[in-house]
């Protein structure tokens, strides 16, 4: 059973950088698409940023192009989500998400249900 462990959410002020880490144990297989979903107030779930755990490719939402990149560490099993330039309505429970089925394709970011594995969430709130 894949496990994902988040941390690295927090309160920062409008124009501010966070970054998320997420330790998931899923590097034994190359064949996995794994990133960062969020929950904003009232909204429904929406992909943010993923990656290909066997080639690296990344595909973001557009609202989050050129603020946020997404990486990952291999050999320490962690995905990140450096978080620049946030505004308010970055807030959100940031969730990490696996799949560890097949590898990412731009589908998968609007696909919530794609993702078998979810981590219990990390809160960002962003002051304006």
């Amino acid at each position: 059973q894949v496990q994902l462990v988040e941390s690295g959410g927090g309160s920062v002020q409008a124009g501010g950088s966070l970054r998320l880490s997420c330790a998931a144990a899923i590097y034994t297989s190359t064949e996995a698409c794994v990133g960062w979903f969020r929950r904003r107030p009232g909204k429904e779930r929406e992909g943010v940023a993923i990656i290909d755990a066997g080639d690296g490719t990344t595909f973001y939402r557009d609202s989050v192009k050129g603020r946020f990149t997404i990486s990952q560490d291999n050999a320490q099993n962690t995905v990140y989500l450096q978080m620049n330039s946030l505004a308010p309505e970055d807030t959100a429970m940031y969730y990490c998400v696996a799949d560890t089925r097949r590898s990412c394709t731009p589908t998968h970011l609007s696909l919530a249900v794609a993702f078998t594995t979810w981590g219990q969430g990390t809160q960002v709130t962003v002051s304006s």
